[in-house]
């Protein structure tokens, strides 16, 4: 009888134990989203894009996302890697504050386990070579849109008139890809750059540096902003310097902040990258090599997402 007890009772247990497989089994994975500035109305249009996706998709995966306040802060977004990675995230997308600093961070972040999928601007290329990392980059092609934007600008200026590049970070790949375009179309029309500072991404930034090359250029037909935030700056700078309708500007990203000034003409164009689906895009890169245990070193170098030029007669 006792021996019949004991069998019963192991039969249990182990009923139990095989009950409790399934469930872990189904835990989705965890899959981080660390941003760039979320001061920053792009980045706030890519998480909720994200978090959209991931209710839709509860039952697929759990997702953590978060940015930092700062866009030039890379110490705080390598901290937030450190503590993704000591949350046991099964992936990492990420779009990196500066292109070559965040790479000792994310190849910790792989060398724990972490698949890593690189969005909105890219992880340096000669960096993460010296690490033996590969990282797919999911998203634009930024110097094609930015050549878009420039284009349209240059159609309503002519050859030998001088205009102004605000650029972003300038240490981040995507900064210096929209510079690269703008030059491209600026160089194409005959029109002369007098300058390219950087205006950090950021609205006030981007207004002190319009400032100055107003100043510094009283002849100045345009300001081409890296971003629609330093674009913001600059209509403003513009307006102070009593030129509006007299200096174009355009900008990239096609924020809602800029839409009404697309209108009314304070901004001639911007470029459209799509931000809630490039997030998106990211995170479903990370699932399928997840759902495959397609190994880091295994994933495409690159996928390409859309970007389209938007100006006032836009649909």
């Amino acid at each position: 009888m006792r021996s019949t007890r004991r069998t019963l009772s192991t039969a249990l247990a182990l009923a139990g134990v095989l009950a409790a497989v399934p469930a872990l089994a189904q835990t989705p994975p965890k899959v981080a989203l660390v941003m760039k500035s979320l001061a920053n109305e792009f980045f706030l249009t890519m998480e909720e894009g994200a978090k959209a996706h991931q209710k839709a998709n509860a039952k697929q995966y759990q997702l953590l996302a978060n940015g930092i306040k700062d866009e030039t802060d890379a110490a705080a977004q390598i901290r937030i890697v450190e503590q993704m990675v000591a949350q046991k995230v099964d992936a990492l997308v990420i779009a990196p504050a500066d292109s070559k600093a965040l790479v000792p961070a994310v190849k910790a972040a792989a060398d724990k386990g972490v698949l890593i999928v690189n969005i909105d601007n890219r992880l340096d290329a000669a960096a993460l070579k010296e690490k033996g990392l590969s990282v797919p980059f999911v998203g634009p092609d930024n110097r094609a849109g930015a050549k878009l934007v420039g284009d349209a600008l240059a159609k309503t200026l002519k050859a030998g008139d001088k205009v102004g590049i605000i650029e972003g970070v300038s240490t981040t790949f995507n900064a210096q890809q929209r510079t690269l375009g703008y030059q491209d179309a600026m160089k194409a029309a005959g029109i002369t750059v007098v300058g390219v500072q950087s205006g950090q991404w950021e609205i006030d930034k981007g207004n002190q540096v319009a400032s100055s090359m107003l100043r510094e250029h009283p002849d100045l037909k345009a300001l081409l902003a890296g971003n629609d935030s330093m674009a913001l700056g600059a209509v403003a700078a513009v307006k102070a310097a009593g030129k509006t309708g007299k200096v174009a500007v355009v900008g990239y990203d096609n924020i809602s902040a800029i839409k009404p000034m697309l209108q009314d003409g304070r901004v001639l164009a911007t470029a459209d990258q799509f931000a809630a689906k490039q997030a998106v895009f990211g995170i479903e890169t990370a699932l399928k090599a997840l759902a495959a245990k397609t190994p880091q070193s295994a994933m495409p170098a690159e996928i390409k997402t859309d970007v389209v030029l938007v100006t006032k007669d836009s649909k």
